[in-house]
């Protein structure tokens, strides 16, 4: 049967083909228009400009295919509508062409708390022990207000002693930011996050996210610091979740995916985006290059709130893995997580800024089992070459 003797077949598709079309141009328009407002702002004449010209093609455009359409869906003549689709196509090519030509900026007018970024060297007679700088160690007063400190922190790597994944939620249940600490056998720990760039007086906006308008930023600091910040000085709800079922090799790795990661972003910057290049899913990358199957693809990595329901389903969180005993609920596990409780009060300028990092690592670990390395002939083999290399005169 042609559509020709069934016209109920054809007015079906042809309603169902322009809808599509519609829908298309209407959401390529408000892409654009986006990313235009995004870059130069609600008050540039640039802005103003381009809504003018987009809106009205697109109005001609659309105009003129619902002129066409009830034309009895024949076609005498090439329609106005194909040359304005052109020049829409166009228009529009132009507009993405220029989006993404957009490049990310080193220097700018930082805010205080993203001014540096971590850097590293690595001793030439040890490639154990790593010396980071500009090492955040803020003094927070108020969520907006502290006594900036950039600190230079040796650490070894063969005393990696485990990793923990801290939730912060700042926007209700389904977004957090997600930053991981690194333990060490005989040291605090050490705690890094992929952050927007802010500039001073920026704001941050998930939508504006999409549209190359922040730089990306990686921030090692005291636990001290950024966790404090956002459990007491900003209130947020922050919950820490020790990784279980971890080889010390698995844990080096992705130290070094952390340094890969800071001498990537000092060599060339690059851009945060809200869905791929988040403060959640760059870990996950990073983390499944060193686990592989261990973590599986799940939606949860872009949804960072249910991130430790992931990490549970997975088996990576485990309240007693060297027992029989059975494993806590998701239940139990945010309820002893959860850190506001255990550091409420907490007096971030006590002391010198070490003790009193110790002392804020220690207490939001408060009641949580911290799940021992499987370790291995190779962390062996490691640590007895930083005890030789400590040892020699």
């Amino acid at each position: 049967m042609t559509d020709a003797t069934n016209p109920k077949k054809k007015t079906w598709r042809y309603y169902l083909v322009q809808l599509f079309i519609i829908t298309a141009l209407l959401l390529s328009a408000l892409w654009l228009l986006l990313a235009i407002w995004y870059q130069f702002g609600v008050r540039s004449p640039v802005t103003w400009l381009a809504a003018i010209v987009i809106v009205c093609l697109l109005a001609a455009l659309l105009r003129s295919r619902y002129q066409h359409s009830s034309q009895h869906h024949t076609i005498t003549k090439k329609p106005a509508s194909i040359w304005l689709m052109g020049m829409y196509a166009a228009t529009w090519c132009l507009g993405v062409g220029w989006f993404f030509s957009i490049e990310a900026k080193q220097q700018r007018d930082w805010m205080a708390e993203v001014s540096q970024q971590v850097s590293y060297e690595r001793d030439a007679s040890n490639p154990n022990i790593i010396t980071l700088k500009n090492v955040r160690n803020f003094d927070w007063h108020t969520d907006t207000d502290a006594t900036e400190r950039w600190d230079t922190r040796t650490i070894d790597m063969s005393k990696l002693s485990g990793v923990d994944v801290t939730n912060s939620y700042w926007m209700g249940p389904l977004i957090a930011h997600t930053l991981v600490s690194f333990r060490f056998e005989d040291d605090r720990p050490l705690a890094f996050s992929f952050e927007i760039r802010k500039e001073a007086g920026e704001s941050f906006s998930a939508l504006a996210g999409f549209f190359r308008r922040y730089e990306l930023s990686l921030i090692a600091s005291e636990e001290r610091d950024i966790i404090y910040t956002r459990s007491d000085a900003r209130g947020e709800q922050v919950y820490l979740f020790p990784i279980s079922n971890l080889q010390q090799h698995e844990v080096r790795s992705l130290f070094e995916s952390y340094l890969t990661a800071a001498d990537d972003l000092n060599a060339k910057p690059a851009w945060y985006n809200t869905l791929i290049s988040n403060c959640t899913n760059i870990i996950f990358y990073m983390a499944r290059i060193v686990s592989g199957e261990r973590l599986p693809w799940d939606y949860r990595i872009w949804v960072s709130g249910w991130l430790p329901n992931y990490l549970y389903d997975v088996g990576m969180l485990d309240a007693k893995p060297n027992s029989g005993a059975q494993n806590w609920s998701m239940d139990t596990w945010y309820e002893r997580t959860h850190i506001n409780p255990k550091v409420r009060g907490f007096d971030n300028l006590a002391g010198s800024s070490v003790v009193n990092s110790r002392e804020f690592s220690k207490q939001i670990r408060q009641n949580i089992p911290i799940p021992p390395l499987a370790d291995s002939k190779a962390a062996a083999e490691a640590k007895a070459q930083s005890a030789a290399h400590a040892a020699a005169p």
